[in-house]
């Protein structure tokens, strides 16, 4: 869980990590938004490259 949150900051800043976990739903994540999704016992590294699909983040970039 660590490495995803330092992941979320790197990726979208500190503030903005928090809002696109909570409020962004993903049909990758059956509707769910990320918290959700962790929440709901998914793997963190399956919540990441949803996250990294939905927003189009380069490959390089998902670690």
């Amino acid at each position: 869980m660590t490495e995803f949150w330092e992941r979320m900051r790197e990726q979208f800043g500190p503030s903005y990590a928090d809002a696109v976990a909570r409020d962004q739903v993903l049909s990758k994540l059956a509707g769910r938004s990320a918290v959700q999704a962790l929440e709901d016992g998914e793997n963190p590294r399956t919540v990441w490259l949803a996250l990294c699909e939905h927003f189009e983040i380069p490959v390089r970039a998902r670690h």
